[in-house]
């Protein structure tokens, strides 16, 4: 038993605790219920034993925390985020241009220029460019490397404010602001 917790990784022996924490936490909470259900009070070691699987809890947390960002922040090094966009954008070129289309022709400052003869090719050929220049773009690698500094300089500010512990000052947040009924909707795939 000993050598096979020995070959566990720091990530393995976290989870594990965990595990068992949250197992006991789980079996201490029915044994409570039922015990309360069948009028008795509950019993001193169950509660004992809720208290030391919610301090365990915390305990694990972060360090947990912390670990999972350090895991992501390797991943995040070895992907090619702008190459997978810009495959999006290739696979739904058609619906995009005619988004680009549709929603310039619903524009109200285009009403006296969309009366000129050639207007629909013009507005098709400039869409075909953009999203010709914005493949191009993210095929380019030094986007790649724009995009994986962003997210490492963004995970590596997480990570130090979990370690720091900066977001227990703010306290919880807020619910986001309500989406008013006339803004556009994303569509369902």
């Amino acid at each position: 038993m000993a050598q096979w917790l020995e070959d566990l990784s720091t990530l393995e022996v976290l989870l594990l605790v965990l595990g068992i924490v949250v197992g006991g936490s789980i079996a201490s909470a029915l044994a409570g219920a039922v015990l309360v259900r069948l009028g008795m009070r509950r019993p001193w070691v169950v509660r004992r034993a809720s208290r030391l699987a919610y301090r365990l809890i915390e305990l694990v947390k972060r360090p947990l925390t912390i670990v999972v960002l350090d895991e992501v922040v390797a991943v995040i090094r070895t992907g090619h985020y702008t190459k997978n966009i810009s495959d999006a954008l290739l696979e739904n070129h058609d619906e995009l241009k005619q988004m680009v289309a549709e929603k310039v022709s619903a524009d109200p400052n285009v009403r006296l220029v969309s009366k000129l003869p050639g207007y629909d090719t013009v507005v098709s050929e400039v869409s075909e460019t953009v999203l010709r220049v914005i493949v191009d773009m993210l095929s380019d690698p030094r986007m790649d490397e724009l995009v994986s500094d962003l997210l490492r300089n963004n995970l590596e500010q997480i990570r130090v404010a979990v370690r720091q512990r900066e977001h227990e000052a703010h306290g919880d947040m807020e619910p986001p602001d309500p989406v008013p009924a006339d803004a556009p909707r994303a569509r369902a795939r």
